[in-house]
């Protein structure tokens, strides 16, 4: 697939994705949706990747829906045409909604939130595994001045990273916070110079690329996000479950002997 409103580009062992349509602080369309759940896929495929980074082109990372997709949406009386996969039961159902899709991806996603991220920006950055921001980050639920509520599962989402009193606040008042302030209530893991973002977040993938192993990371990104459609002896019993499996694997005996030898270990990629 020709991409139109995103780029992809892989860089040693990282894919950066960046939203690309900086004249609309890359406001969200239908199109820029279906590619990046094609880039993610793409990602998923190649060997040689180990981690994501989503981030903007511009000023911003994402500014929200597109005005003209929701004008669409208004037309029509408010109802929604984009597809979601048919569910069949169970935990896997909560990686079928219309915006879960970066849940699914196998490896860890990290939005290098570059500038604003309001609406849907904000939705799919707490939909990756981590948020690193630029000083000049800015983010903002923007539904209640628009008359909208939360969607998308923001609901859910975000008291996770926040807590309810600040998540019902940003929620309630649509007001925007800075990079600091979203640092402080958790909605983000770090904080960079601006000029500094997206170097800072590839050398964190690429402590990685080199320390970690791929299939491990992927288990555990599962094991994590699962256990929050859990209770605790589900949780518990998956994971011992994934422990005895890693124990056996050749992941685990390179490891083993990279510590003793004192190097980086030599972790195959995910095979397809």
């Amino acid at each position: 697939m020709e991409y139109q409103d995103i780029i992809y580009e892989v860089e040693d062992a990282t894919a950066v994705i960046t939203l690309n349509r900086p004249e609309k602080l890359n406001a969200w369309t239908s199109t820029m949706e279906r590619e990046l759940r094609d880039a993610f896929k793409r990602t998923d495929a190649d060997q040689g990747v180990r981690s994501v980074i989503l981030t903007g082109a511009g000023r911003g990372f994402c500014a929200g829906a597109d005005m003209g997709l929701l004008n669409t949406i208004a037309d029509a009386g408010g109802q929604d045409e984009r597809a979601v996969e048919p569910e069949s039961g169970g935990i896997e159902d909560n990686y079928r909604q219309t915006f879960t899709f970066p849940l699914t991806t196998r490896k860890p996603l990290i939005a290098a939130v570059n500038g604003p991220a309001a609406g849907l920006g904000l939705i799919i950055s707490l939909y990756c595994d981590m948020r690193f921001a630029s000083d000049r980050a800015r983010f903002g639920t923007a539904f209640a001045p628009l008359g909208l509520v939360a969607e998308h599962g923001v609901s859910w989402t975000l008291p996770r990273a926040v807590g309810i009193g600040n998540a019902l606040d940003l929620l309630y008042s649509g007001r925007v916070v800075g990079a600091d302030e979203a640092l402080q209530m958790g909605l983000v893991q770090r904080v960079y110079p601006h000029d500094e973002l997206l170097t800072q977040t590839k050398e964190y993938t690429a402590y990685l690329a080199r320390r970690s192993s791929p299939q491990a990371m992927r288990v555990m990104k599962k094991l994590v996000w699962d256990a929050q459609f859990q209770d605790l002896a589900g949780a518990t019993k998956a994971a011992n479950a994934a422990m005895a499996q890693s124990v056996a694997s050749p992941d685990f005996k390179e490891g083993l002997n990279a510590f003793a030898e004192k190097r980086d270990p030599r972790y195959p990629g995910l095979s397809v």
